[in-house]
């Protein structure tokens, strides 16, 4: 495994949940981070949260989405080592009620703006270094219709950029299914609490996905360096059963 340590790891979406994991983590092996995130109160936290692991922290407050601002963000960069996203916004339900502009939306926001990063990143990323993507598993296109097109895409994007940019860069996905993060932190209690319980009854190891379960995949991601173009499910195994 290659070591993070002195390597310089940029996350995107890294103010809070998985993101925030992933950097303690990172951290926590040696790694000097770049955190882009749009809430200043969340990139504050993330930074005092950040600050006892005696590493280099860089925040930036930009929302990935305004592809504008990001392509003036990489602009000003220096080259870096890895890239995380974590930028993908999500649906329930199928295509036939399905707004056309809930999916253009959810769409734009988990495959374009993963494109644009993409090309963006290819240009700072350092020889011997990553880019890992986050998809997504656990429903079927009737169950979440823009999300599962988006997750199909992303797959598609890690395979296209892992030749494109071999053998300098390896890149790859992690692809979850719905784990309690801070993204769901506006759902009501109950609904949070019975959208886990449905998941955890039909996941075979019983339960979801802890945080520490998800950001373990990215660190593998990131120090294993012969795999590229995989995108791996972190899901309890819940598509054996679909």
């Amino acid at each position: 495994m290659a070591s993070l340590q002195q390597q310089t790891l940029m996350i995107i979406g890294g103010s809070s949940g998985i993101g925030l994991r992933v950097a303690e983590m990172a951290a926590d092996a040696g790694a000097n981070l770049i955190i882009i995130g749009r809430d200043p109160q969340r990139l504050a936290k993330a930074q005092a949260q950040l600050q006892p692991y005696g590493v280099t922290v860089v925040l930036h407050r930009v929302d990935a989405h305004d592809h504008n601002a990001l392509t003036a963000l990489f602009a000003t960069l220096p080259e870096f080592d890895h890239l995380v996203s974590m930028v993908g916004d999500v649906m329930g339900g199928g295509f036939l009620n399905a707004s056309m502009e809930a999916i253009r939306h959810v769409l734009e926001s988990k495959f374009f703006t993963n494109v644009k990063i993409g090309q963006l990143a290819a240009k700072k990323l350092r020889t011997g270094g990553s880019l890992v993507f986050t998809s997504g598993t656990g429903g079927r296109v009737q169950d979440a219709c823009a999300s599962y097109v988006g997750n199909l895409g992303i797959n598609a994007l890690v395979e296209g950029l892992a030749v494109e940019m071999a053998p300098r860069v390896r890149v790859n996905a992690v692809s979850p299914t719905w784990t309690v993060t801070p993204f769901w932190r506006e759902m009501p209690a109950e609904q949070l609490a019975a959208t886990q319980q449905r998941f955890a009854q039909a996941i075979p190891l019983g339960r979801t996905a802890s945080i520490d379960d998800l950001a373990q995949a990215y660190l593998f991601l990131l120090q294993n360096d012969f795999i590229t173009g995989q995108h791996i499910a972190i899901d309890g195994g819940i598509m054996l059963g679909s």
